[in-house]
């Protein structure tokens, strides 16, 4: 088959086209044809050398895809070859065929094409269980979504609104905060102009908010404390910004605050599992229905893996970026 392997550690350039034996399905996995696979922000700190594949799973990058079953393997049900899925793989996305574990398997809602269906499951399993299932949002509350017109930031904001919440964004121009709000945020931040602290404060009538969902860290995470309401949540899923912090714990305790963070390809196939059959109850009817879709930004062939990897650290597109293969 082909795939895209890392040659070694470095930039976008480091991403080959190469021939591999397929993989085989094996006990409680699916072998999938993939027609399309989506480009995420692990993907590039695996090619840099920062986020090693776990034992057992493929060193090619890739962490989700969508396409056809090609096999069931021993003890899966359920499935069955030809079926339309979409995965969340433990790696090896970037391949014209792939394995996932059952459990981590959904049908790519109906009506929806499958190069979207690709954009779904590692951005859709990352904000459920760090925004619903972490953080606790509730139908009434309030977020906040950082790089809000990320991947993760416009599959957050959509899901938070669907499931009645307030939410507001930050982004880095004008036009990536207009997309938040035609997605559904009540208020979008230019961080570069304005200090979203000092707007969401203002907005919010001094109450805060009530779940803060983050990927930047560094000096957003004394500003995530001053903001966050009375029993807020401040939920870190990376920290582009830095990892290090001063951080003044007067205010965590006086206003009751949680601070967790999260990431998720080193979770259980049982934990996994779990985010997925949650997703197919809340999310699924509501994609189904268009209530939420997937932003795609940019697709690039296969081959090209190494373009949409630019794309993805240049931080100038909107929504996800997949890579096409059928």
């Amino acid at each position: 088959m082909q795939c895209i392997e890392i040659s070694e550690p470095g930039a976008p350039a480091v991403l080959k086209p190469a021939q591999r034996e397929a993989p085989v399905a094996g006990a409680g996995e699916l072998l999938i044809n993939v027609f399309a696979a989506g480009v995420n922000r692990p993907d590039v700190m695996q090619r840099l050398g920062l986020y090693p594949a776990p034992p057992g799973a493929s060193d090619l990058p890739g962490l989700e895809v969508a396409g056809e079953v090609a096999a069931v393997g021993a003890g899966v049900t359920g499935w069955q070859v030809g079926d339309r899925v979409c995965a969340l793989t433990n790696g090896g996305g970037y391949a014209e065929q792939a394995v996932a574990p059952a459990g981590q398997c959904l049908p790519v809602p109906v009506g929806m094409d499958l190069v979207a269906a690709a954009g779904l499951p590692e951005t859709f399993f990352t904000v459920w269980t760090n925004v619903f299932m972490r953080g606790g949002l509730q139908a009434g509350e309030s977020l906040l979504v950082h790089g809000g017109s990320s991947g993760i930031g416009t599959s957050a904001i959509q899901m938070a609104r669907a499931m009645g919440a307030t939410v507001y964004a930050t982004a880095g121009s004008a036009e990536k905060c207009a997309a938040c709000v035609e997605l559904g945020a009540d208020h979008a931040v230019n961080y570069r102009n304005d200090d979203f602290e000092t707007v969401l404060q203002e907005r919010t009538g001094g109450a805060g908010v009530d779940v803060i969902l983050d990927m930047v860290g560094g000096d957003y995470i004394n500003r995530n404390i001053r903001l966050a309401a009375t029993d807020g949540r401040i939920v870190n899923i990376a920290f582009q910004g830095g990892f290090e912090a001063a951080v003044n714990f007067v205010p965590v305790l006086l206003k009751r605050l949680t601070l967790t963070a999260s990431t998720l390809r080193p979770q259980s196939a049982e934990a996994k599992a779990a985010i997925a059959s949650q997703l197919l109850e809340h999310i699924w009817p509501r994609l189904e229905s268009g209530d939420i879709s997937p932003v795609i930004a940019a697709t690039f062939p296969l081959q090209d893996a190494a373009a949409a990897h630019e794309l993805m650290e240049s931080s100038a597109h909107i929504g996800k970026i997949i890579l096409t293969l059928r």
